[in-house]
């Protein structure tokens, strides 16, 4: 699996190459050459600024007879000054609107990737590895073209019109004013990157590094303090913070050198271009009023010329997000795997075919024919299209004697489980803590690849479903989340593009459409922190609702009436099996109310299926369930006494 996985990884690497950075500059492309037109813009009128001001200042100092005589020039420093601060002005709020633009879509595409992967995400990464993605590694995103790309044309674009500009009065003071120039936005940058590359990159696995202790230690926060060790992790979190800071001096040390060597060669352009703008006015060639504006004009267009060095000393930062984010994009097409031989074994047989990209060799395919690399990958492609967002898909699931155990010495979680689950089928999952449902739910959600056996959604492996499991299969767990917005903006979520009509229809489906419509804002009634407004059974329904909307095959329930009264309960429990007809449901509960409405029900020990069949059957021949149907029913079957001894409890 392992080889199958890195080729998969090589392979979306190379198709997806630069996806964080060209598809945005594409979508945006008028908005960032508008960007770079306005600092170019600036950066004129600041140059034309200066020049047009040393020139008047020179005129004056002639005294000449009549203000009109430098009237021309007055007027010009009044409107190239203006005009530059109102084209910096313009420019700073467009680079933020379209950067800005840009962040916003990368927020939502990381999203988009890590929302699919919520069931193993933490088993694949640390908290702290996808906290530093949110909140450093997009955010430094956007310094690549506030602080590099915009910096870094505008300097370049300057730095050509200043050498044809020197060029058009003397090619030869051209060239030397060419080489100075060269030397700040090329020579100097280019040291710079290669002193500091090596200490970006510490920085950036540092800073890494803190995210990740930080948020230990926060949500362990507990267990240091029960353990008394909460000074310990203080030290240690200051220990790395003064790594950091090493590594921050020291890229400060280098960037004050960097700026006085640049300083010192401004120092040697404007002496170089005082001597030569004075024999040029002694041998007639240049008007002596001209020589303060030559001086002059350096000192803007060097300033534009500066940050391609610290634009450049960024880049391996930039790089190091840029592999952080191309990581997580590579692990959502990642099924997790067992750390044993065994699974290794079971998932070799079928591993190119399960990651998704095969090797050189021929493979057999579903169907027990022969498939080249190309022929592969194709195949999967086709079969992952025709189940992505389909209307009224049919599911057929078939589990065959799956195993599944999380490290190599530790008993199978699940063992040797075989169930059939045509489409519309009502299956009940019963079992204590540590039975093994919730490893099974994994499973056939495809975010555990099984030691051994095969778990098919028609006919297909469930690993090879990637993200678009999730418009097979939809989740309703005993506390589903409510965001802080409108009612219909939470239903949205199962389907964001639902129509109001749609809406009304799944809150109807579970009984809520005449208490929402009762709402002082009706559907667009905010619903405060995690649904306060509304009753525990009311923020299940419309869970239920937003479950509905996504229109899926099959639903997992995950306890979904835990911490209910029972009049709620049963009401909710009614209202699910009314609205799931057609539905295939996956039911795990700890007791049996509603049992006899499932097509049926299992029993789960220590990873195994100890009882199995519908409610009828199971009291007509197993004792311990009509024992447990007694205990979770007082009042079944009074004066019935238990003839076998009770087994462990059968409920979480």
């Amino acid at each position: 699996m392992k080889a199958g996985y890195e080729q998969t990884e090589a392979a979306l690497s190379r198709s997806k190459k630069n996806s964080w950075i060209t598809p945005y500059v594409a979508q945006y492309r008028w908005r960032l050459v508008a960007v770079i037109a306005l600092g170019i813009c600036a950066t004129l009128c600041a140059v034309l600024l200066l020049f047009t001001s040393g020139f008047l200042i020179s005129k004056s100092a002639l005294r000449p007879e009549n203000i009109l005589m430098v009237y021309v020039p007055i007027v010009g420093v009044r409107a190239f000054g203006i005009f530059r601060a109102v084209f910096r002005y313009v420019e700073r709020l467009a680079g933020h609107d379209a950067v800005l633009r840009v962040l916003a879509d990368q927020r939502v595409k990381l999203y988009r990737i890590l929302e699919p992967q919520a069931l193993f995400l933490r088993s694949r990464m640390q908290t702290g590895d996808v906290l530093g993605a949110l909140a450093e590694d997009v955010e430094r995103l956007q310094d690549i073209y506030l602080r590099t790309v915009f910096p870094a044309v505008t300097a370049l674009m300057m730095y050509g019109g200043a050498v044809v500009a020197f060029g058009s009065v003397d090619l030869g003071f051209a060239l030397w004013m060419g080489l100075y120039m060269l030397f700040l936005v090329a020579v100097l940058p280019a040291i710079s990157l290669r002193v500091t590359w090596k200490l970006r990159v510490r920085l950036k696995r540092e800073n890494a590094k803190l995210y990740t202790r930080l948020t230990d230690g926060v949500l362990g926060l507990g267990d240091w303090i029960a353990s008394g060790r909460a000074e310990e992790f203080v030290r240690g979190q200051e220990e790395a913070e003064v790594q950091a800071d090493r590594l921050r001096l020291r890229l400060r040390q280098w960037t004050r050198w960097r700026d006085l060597v640049a300083q010192c060669v401004i120092g040697l352009m404007v002496v170089s271009v005082t001597l030569w703008a004075g024999n040029a006015a002694s041998a007639g060639q240049l008007p002596a009023v001209m020589i303060a504006a030559f001086v002059l004009v350096l000192f803007p267009l060097t300033e534009a010329l500066l940050p391609i060095g610290d634009a450049v000393e960024h880049i391996p930062q930039y790089r190091e997000s840029l592999t952080r984010l191309q990581h997580l994009e590579g692990e959502e097409h990642r099924p997790e795997q067992s750390g044993t031989e065994e699974a290794n074994a079971a998932a070799g047989a079928k591993e190119d075919w399960t990651s998704g990209v095969s090797s050189s060799k021929p493979v057999a395919g579903p169907h027990g024919q022969l498939m080249g690399p190309l022929e592969l990958t194709e195949r999967v492609s086709d079969r992952r299209i025709r189940l992505r967002i389909p209307p009224r898909l049919r599911a057929d699931i078939q589990i065959k004697q799956v195993s599944y155990r999380y490290t190599p010495d530790a008993p199978c979680a699940v063992q040797e489980v075989t169930l059939h689950l045509p489409q519309g089928k009502r299956l009940a999952i019963l079992g204590r803590s540590g039975g093994g449902k919730s490893t099974l739910l994994k499973l056939i959600q495809g975010a555990l690849l099984p030691s051994a056996g095969n778990i098919l959604i028609n006919d297909l492996p469930v690993q090879t479903m990637g993200e678009n499991i999730t418009d097979v299969i939809a989740v309703l767990n005993q506390s589903p989340h409510l965001f802080d917005t409108t009612v219909a903006n939470n239903l949205r979520i199962g389907r964001p593009h639902a129509t109001d009509e749609e809406i009304q229809r799944v809150a109807a489906q579970v009984g809520l459409s005449d208490l929402i419509e009762s709402l002082p804002q009706g559907y667009h009634t905010p619903m405060l922190e995690t649904g306060l407004r509304f009753s525990g059974g009311e923020r299940q329904r419309i869970a239920l609702a937003r479950v509905l909307l996504r229109e899926t095959p099959v639903v997992i329930f995950d306890e979904p009436t835990v911490g209910l009264d029972p009049v709620t309960e049963r009401a909710l429990m009614r209202t699910i099996m009314d609205s799931m007809q057609g539905k295939t449901m996956i039911w795990v509960t700890h007791h049996l109310m509603g049992a006899e409405r499932m097509d049926e029900l299992i029993f789960m020990e220590n990873g195994q299926i100890t009882m199995q069949g519908s409610h009828d059957q199971l009291l007509v021949r197993e004792e311990r369930y009509r024992r447990l149907v007694e205990l979770d029913r007082p009042g079944w079957a009074d004066g019935q006494k238990p003839a076998v001894p009770l087994p462990p409890a059968a409920s979480r």
